[in-house]
């Protein structure tokens, strides 16, 4: 039974054991280019809860991490950021302002910094991450093709600032290890052929020295689960929703 607690922590131990250096992506800046490290990102799209637990367990077994948190009520609790941060996790903010702003870069932008101010008087946010936005037409990363994050104190932004012809990109989004089959926007460009993978057979490569050397985990807490009903639960709207992407996709693709 895949995306259980006790395999996510299976997976951290052989994470720390083969990669050592685990680290937020802030803190990835500082690595050479010859180091090995892995990169654990999480995008809280929901279920904040569900975030801190997987924050404690990394955080018992001496491993940080990136949490990205949408602004979202259902995910905006200050509380459970200040403990995720006090255990010495990196916390970035997950936006979606484009998409929320229609595609108007204006309206984007001015969201943008007030919504990054919440979460500074929470946190000295230093990197973001975009949100997918599968269903919207409109991709957020396209607000910086008008301006320019930095200008915000921001230093990076995965999608933008990490080299994934260097490092390996790995997702759960699909709810299975780069499944292209349904990823509309969390993908990169990259020189790795390694799709479609299950959470045991990640666990096995890495253990077998499989992957590079540089690589980053891309983990969305509202999956994992022990206990069984929102376990399916969760399996159950996944399926639902990577039909619905699929579908999406092969619109998109016959149309352009």
């Amino acid at each position: 039974m895949d995306f259980n607690l006790t395999l996510y922590s299976e997976l951290l131990v052989a994470v720390k054991t083969h990669y050592p250096a685990t680290t937020s992506f802030l803190s990835s800046f500082q690595a050479k280019p010859g180091d090995r490290f892995a990169i654990l990102r999480h995008d809280v799209d929901k279920n904040p809860l569900n975030a801190l637990k997987i924050a404690r367990m990394e955080h018992t077994m001496g491993m940080h991490g990136t949490y990205y948190f949408r602004i979202h009520p259902i995910v905006f609790k200050p509380e459970i950021i200040r403990e995720i941060a006090a255990m010495g996790h990196e916390i970035g903010y997950h936006y979606e302002d484009f998409t929320k702003s229609h595609g108007n870069a204006e309206k984007a932008i001015e969201s943008f910094k007030h919504n990054l101010e919440e979460f500074r008087k929470i946190y000295p946010v230093k990197t973001i991450c975009m949100d997918g936005r599968p269903l919207s037409k409109y991709n957020n990363l396209d607000l910086w093709k008008q301006y320019d994050y930095r200008d915000y104190g921001i230093v990076g932004e995965p999608f933008l600032d990490l080299d994934f012809s260097k490092v390996l990109y790995l997702t759960d989004t699909g709810r299975g290890w780069n499944m292209v089959k349904y990823s509309v926007r969390d993908k990169v460009n990259e020189n790795f052929n390694y799709h479609n993978i299950s959470t045991a057979q990640l666990i096995s490569d890495i253990q077998n020295g499989i992957l590079p050397g540089q690589i980053m985990l891309n983990i969305h807490p509202q999956r994992w689960h022990d206990r069984s009903l929102p376990w399916l639960t969760e399996l159950v709207l996944q399926r639902i929703k990577n039909g619905l992407k699929w579908g999406l996709i092969k619109v998109r693709g016959e149309k352009s």
